[in-house]
């Protein structure tokens, strides 16, 4: 494995990615050559793959199981949970999600995506875009990924033919921009013989673009969200009310955006009470300014009432609170989400009851068509829906932000999770497309 300094870590940036594509596409593959070929493997982990695969008679260590670590997903040879890997190279930390690419599994997909800066979207070459390619295109879109990789698997299989890359290229980009994705990336590749994956292939000199793992490498990634909108979702109210801490109170949970600073006026939500910040403690130590994915403890000046769920803001940059909802969702549960559906919605770390007052329309994957008053969204579904919840919620738009402007649904009865939610306009507005020329042709 290859020797990274402590110096060299701290000094690389992070990247979050996922990979998703349809069932067979060859996203373990992926992974593991990725893995394999960048020396991020241990040697004991390689000597355990080669160990599996010569018992189930294959002559060639494989690479997929680096990643497929469920019993269930070895013999069947599929990806069915979202597995996470940590590797790093001199030029770039990353966390990597491996999502499954069954339909049944979309659910999870959404997961690792959540949170990911790009998507690496595998098409087969041979089948071309497909409809789970499509769904897995409007989730990225959804989620407002920046970066999408469209990774044009099994070269070796259709003969290295640039034609074949360049069509499928050609309609996923034209699909993604109409979706609103403002990047899409097109490499064609072999996941299982390497070509492009790590090291450029000779054997498709007529593609002059980046390596996959070059690009993951160079990509612009921006993680300032210390410029954002300043929100703290309370988890814990902090009352040691010993001897030495009589008469303190925190407010304890780790910052979703933004930056808070002590003096700073602040306001609570939902209750709309406003005081001031009169410190912050990070591990225990006082601190004047807080930002972005720290755990810290809140104290304020005024003896508020706030509890978990609660929402702390900067009072010049406080939200509206709503108890009607408007969203775009993608539907994850195998039973129906209908109209007057009786739910709990999960805001950070609020949870309220709501009810589903109306689905105003579905999502057609195959021609981004929308399906008006559907009154039910089926497992996989993306739809809107219109929501009134028992309480008011401090809610952002999720263009706004990622944290602040999501939501779950989830099944009262069961605690199972039905819909995840995206507050707001569903899609990023596309890219303006040049006007026609006069005589109606358009170069």
């Amino acid at each position: 494995m290859s020797t990274i300094t402590a110096e060299a870590l701290s000094a690389t940036t992070l990247l979050r990615f996922a990979t998703a594509g349809s069932v067979d596409d060859g996203k373990s593959t992926l992974v593991g050559r990725l893995l394999h070929d960048s020396k991020s493997v241990l040697v004991d982990q390689l000597e355990a793959v080669e160990r599996a695969s010569a018992s189930r008679g294959q002559e060639a260590p494989d690479l997929a199981l680096l990643t497929d670590g469920l019993r269930a997903e070895r013999e069947q040879g599929i990806t069915i949970d979202v597995a996470y890997r940590y590797f790093a190279t001199p030029r770039r930390r990353f966390i990597l999600a491996d999502t499954p690419g069954h339909v049944q599994y979309t659910r999870n997909m959404v997961t690792g995506a959540s949170t990911a800066e790009l998507t690496v979207v595998l098409v087969d070459a041979r089948n071309g875009v497909v409809e789970q390619t499509r769904r897995h295109a409007a989730i990225a879109a959804l989620l407002r990924v920046p970066h999408v990789v469209l990774a044009v698997n099994k070269m070796d299989l259709v003969g290295y033919e640039e034609r074949v890359f360049a069509a499928i290229a050609e309609e996923f980009t034209a699909y993604a921009t109409e979706l609103g994705v403002p990047e899409v990336t097109a490499i064609p590749i072999s996941a299982l013989a390497g070509d492009n994956v790590v090291e450029a292939s000779a054997r498709m000199d007529w593609y002059g673009g980046p390596t996959v793992l070059e690009h993951l490498e160079t990509v612009p990634v921006s993680h300032d969200l210390a410029h954002c909108h300043a929100r703290l979702p309370v988890q814990y109210v902090i009352r040691p009310q010993t001897a030495e801490l009589p008469d303190y109170r925190g407010y304890a949970g780790q910052i979703a955006s933004g930056t808070f600073r002590v003096g700073e006026e602040v306001t609570v939500l939902p209750s709309g009470r406003t005081s001031t910040i009169a410190g912050i403690d990070l591990l225990g130590e006082p601190v004047d300014v807080a930002w972005t994915t720290q755990s810290v403890t809140v104290l304020l000046a005024d003896d508020v009432d706030v509890s978990r769920g609660d929402l702390i803001v900067p009072s010049k940059d406080a939200p509206a609170t709503t108890q009607d909802v408007e969203a775009t969702v993608c539907h994850v549960a195998d039973q129906p989400l209908t109209v007057g559906h009786r739910v709990l919605l999960k805001h950070g770390t609020r949870t309220v009851k709501a009810i589903v007052k109306d689905i105003p329309s579905r999502l057609t994957l195959a021609d981004l068509s929308l399906h008006p008053h559907p009154g039910t969204l089926a497992a996989n579904d993306i739809g809107r829906v219109k929501i009134r919840t028992a309480e008011p919620l401090p809610v952002d738009s999720y263009a706004d932000s990622r944290r602040t402007g999501s939501f779950i649904l989830i099944d009262p009865a069961d605690g199972t999770t039905l819909t995840a939610g995206m507050v707001g306009e569903s899609f990023a507005a596309p890219e303006p497309v040049a006007e026609a020329d006069d005589d109606g042709w358009d170069f």
